[in-house]
């Protein structure tokens, strides 16, 4: 089983930070990215970060300069550095992996975590 565990959520005034973390865990064979989703209420799921296992990445333009994905050294961990937080930016914020395991190779989900940008 893989399971992936989201931290660092909360409340912070606009203009602040907040790092998210999710780590995977399981009987992992490989990963081969990682990603960072956001849902507001009454929107569609989006696509904010993601990162390869080669390291390169991709952002939705509306966080480009301001938030910034990076894997841990265990390369079982990602993080999201968000600086300069707008109200627009409040959603659940959901840990996304392409994970290869013994048996399969598949999309997991973490459980979400409530980002939310208010004064």
């Amino acid at each position: 089983q893989v399971q992936l565990v989201e931290s660092g959520g909360g409340l912070v005034q606009p203009g602040g930070s907040l790092r998210l973390s999710c780590a995977a865990s399981g009987s992992i064979l490989s990963i081969y990215s990682m990603a960072w989703y956001r849902q507001a209420p009454g929107e569609q799921r989006e696509l904010v970060a993601r990162i390869l296992s080669g390291g390169s990445t991709d952002y939705a333009d509306s966080v480009k300069g301001r938030f910034t994905i990076s894997r841990g050294s265990d390369r079982n961990t990602v993080y999201l550095q968000m600086d300069s937080l707008k109200p627009e930016d409040t959603a659940v914020y959901y840990c996304n992996a392409a994970i290869a395991t013994a048996t399969s190779i598949r999309t997991y989900w973490g459980q979400g975590t409530q980002v939310t940008a208010s004064s």
